[in-house]
């Protein structure tokens, strides 16, 4: 019988600016770049772990920027603990803390581009053949 993880992803800050003046239009390629910076790992019991982030949305060239700020707590089995804490410690991503950060804070940031009137950070569609694809998010994970 295998036990699940279960992790709860917090917002604590939203900020998001659009730094490309509202009277041009917006260039018809933009390269857009998210990532994920845990910047804690703290064990709380046998059972938990805490994990504040910073997840950011840049653009090139500057259209806008995003940036979101938030805590994930991870509750599971002891032994499932001390492998997500483990696998921190070998610079390891504890890819289903990760992935729970990824979801809840990737819909926020699809919000706030939407607001601010410029591409949302999603993976582009196939293209029709015979045209060039479009790179795709890049996505790096610090600890």
């Amino acid at each position: 019988m295998s036990s699940v993880i279960s992790i709860n992803v917090f917002i604590t800050s939203i900020s998001a600016e659009r730094l490309w003046d509202i009277d041009k239009p917006l260039p018809g390629q933009a390269q857009i770049a998210v990532n994920i910076s845990l910047v804690g790992f703290d064990q709380k019991s046998e059972r938990t772990i805490e994990a504040p982030f910073v997840f950011t949305v840049n653009y090139t060239p500057s259209v806008a920027q995003i940036s979101i700020k938030g805590k994930a707590q991870a509750t599971g089995e002891p032994g499932e603990i001390s492998k997500l804490v483990e696998d921190h410690k070998q610079q390891k991503p504890p890819i289903p803390v990760i992935q729970a950060i990824s979801a809840t804070a990737i819909a926020e940031a699809i919000l706030a581009s939407r607001s601010l009137g410029v591409p949302p950070p999603l993976p582009p569609l196939p293209s029709p053949q015979g045209q060039e694809p479009q790179k795709p998010p890049t996505s790096r994970y610090t600890a």
